[in-house]
């Protein structure tokens, strides 16, 4: 009988061991953060990594594009500032250079809470005399098992759209060929309805209110939206959240973040 009652104690504790193993579904939402950075020079004009970091940690994005990022600059102090933001913010850092620059590099930056399986940076189209631009591009694997792309850029500031008119087409070119459910993320130096959105809308589906855009840019008083996060295709992606993050410091541009949910058909 103490045999019986001993077994099927050990039975009873070893279920009960067994239930409280079993993990919780991961997750099938995803943040989405877009943020230009201003070379870390802060809005103060000193250089001040911790202010940028700060709107990071708080805001516990799952990916960010970084634009302005400066690698090993003179004015950045030689610094290769998404490293720097990535050991501050525990997130996997990537650099993708657009051009030389001040002793250094000048690009585009990408902070991730997951490994990267490939990465790609692909330069974009622009005029002889303008600033280089380029897209750059993560694989990764979510806990949810779905593997997706990310690309954050950068495009041409100039009032005449040309460049970005071409930079647009590109990136549309580029990829559209995915085999993945691709995010673009960056500041677009576009406003809605514009002919570089409109091209881009052709392929992409935005996550802003296109009735009432909140606007990104400059961080002290905003005034116009330039910072996007889109997505393709739009079967994979749902938007359950939005949101403007005025920091009048950290930067000039206000980051933006996004919250979808991955949608599986």
């Amino acid at each position: 009988m103490k045999l019986i009652v001993s077994i099927l104690l050990v039975f009873s504790l070893n279920s009960h061991l067994a239930l409280c193993q079993v993990k919780e579904p991961a997750s099938s939402t995803l943040k989405i953060l877009t943020f230009n950075i201003l070379h870390g020079a802060t809005t103060k004009g000193d250089f001040d990594l911790d202010a940028i970091a700060r709107v990071i940690i708080e805001n516990d994005p799952d990916l960010v594009a970084l634009q302005e990022v400066d690698f090993k600059t003179n004015r950045a102090r030689k610094y290769d500032l998404v490293t720097e933001l990535g050991w501050r913010t525990k997130m996997a850092p990537i650099f993708g250079k657009a051009m030389d620059f001040d002793g250094g590099e000048y690009g585009e930056g990408i902070l991730s809470k997951f490994s990267f399986i490939s990465t790609r940076n692909v330069a974009l189209p622009y005029t002889p005399g303008n600033e280089p631009r380029a897209a750059l591009e993560i694989l990764t694997l979510l806990p949810t098992g779905d593997t997706i792309a990310f690309v954050g850029t950068h495009l041409d500031h100039l009032r005449d759209e040309k460049d970005r008119v071409a930079q647009v087409r590109k990136i549309n070119e580029v990829f559209s060929e995915n085999k993945y459910p691709t995010i673009l993320a960056g500041d677009l130096n576009a406003i809605p309805g514009s002919t570089p959105i409109n091209i881009l809308e052709e392929h992409w589906i935005p996550s802003y209110n296109k009735d009432n855009p909140t606007p990104t840019f400059p961080s002290k008083e905003p005034r116009v939206k330039i910072d996007y996060v889109m997505y393709n295709p739009g079967k994979s992606w749902k938007v359950l959240d939005t949101k403007v993050i005025q920091d009048a410091v950290a930067s000039d541009h206000c980051a933006y973040l996004v919250t979808l949910e991955i949608v599986n058909n």
